[in-house]
């Protein structure tokens, strides 16, 4: 390990990236962002198929290439499988973009093991997995894990996903020593950059527009604003063990508030 190094800042283009997620949403978003800086991008998804040939499609004309593979993280081993399967596509994986997760509504009056062990296995465990198999192939790579500004305080209404979160963001501190020297891993916390899923149209911007209201900035944020800060991560050859909030100041206000 000793005398590898990572990549220099620029040196984007021509890279391959595997982006988990990245049928729709932020993933979609951080895909699109990697296309446009000249990086082939391999396209996860669980079971958004059609979304996923579309993006495809788009990151197509942007001249680079993509490729679409498959993997339900929720079964052991998937993760695993999902870079054996990348890297037979090219032979090369240079970027791992985590961004898959499941959101589903529970409370620490609810909770079951069963929840909090799906939760785990899907959002914490999975990228854990994916990072430690993807460094132990490379000899100089980037990872960035996307997280949540709320692992600064509590979301009650998500308890097992919150703990999941919580659980990764300490992977990812962690795995910035264990990989380093050779690959650096950093994370990105977004905030308030899209509506729940089910707020459509006129609904969706009516909660983006109350709730921004109790930021700092006093405004909402869009899906490039996180693929701009990952792409920062993957970008430089000095950083790790990072994360970026990228959430209006949210994280800020809950830690004076405590």
């Amino acid at each position: 390990m000793i005398g590898k190094t990572l990549m220099s800042v620029g040196e984007l283009k021509g890279r391959v990236a595997l982006v988990t997620g990245a049928a729709k949403r932020i993933g979609r978003s951080i895909a699109l962002g990697l296309a446009c800086a000249g990086v082939d991008v391999i396209i996860h998804y669980n079971s958004s198929g059609a979304e996923a040939e579309a993006v495809k499609s788009e990151l197509l004309s942007f001249g680079v290439n993509a490729e679409v593979l498959q993997a339900d993280f929720s079964v052991d081993g998937e993760a695993e499988r999902l870079i054996e399967a990348a890297f037979k596509l090219d032979n090369r994986l240079d970027l791992l973009v985590n961004s898959a997760s499941i959101f589903p509504a529970n409370t620490l009056g609810d909770i079951t093991l069963s929840d909090l062990n799906t939760n785990m296995l899907v959002n914490a465990w999975a990228p854990f997995a994916l990072s430690r198999s993807f460094a132990a192939r490379v000899e100089s790579g980037g990872i960035v894990n996307l997280l949540d500004s709320r692992i600064t305080d509590f979301d009650y209404s998500h308890a097992a996903y919150h703990l999941s979160k919580h659980q990764l963001a300490l992977l990812t501190r962690f795995s910035a020593m264990e990989f380093a020297p050779s690959v650096a891993v950093n994370g990105v916390a977004p905030g308030l950059v899209l509506p729940p899923v089910g707020y459509d149209g006129s609904a969706g911007s009516g909660y983006m527009e109350r709730a921004a209201e109790g930021l700092p900035l006093k405004k909402h944020g869009a899906p490039e604003d996180v693929s701009e800060a990952v792409l920062f991560l993957l970008s430089s050859s000095f950083i790790t063990g990072q994360i970026i909030y990228v959430d209006g100041g949210r994280h800020v206000r809950e830690g004076i508030n405590g």
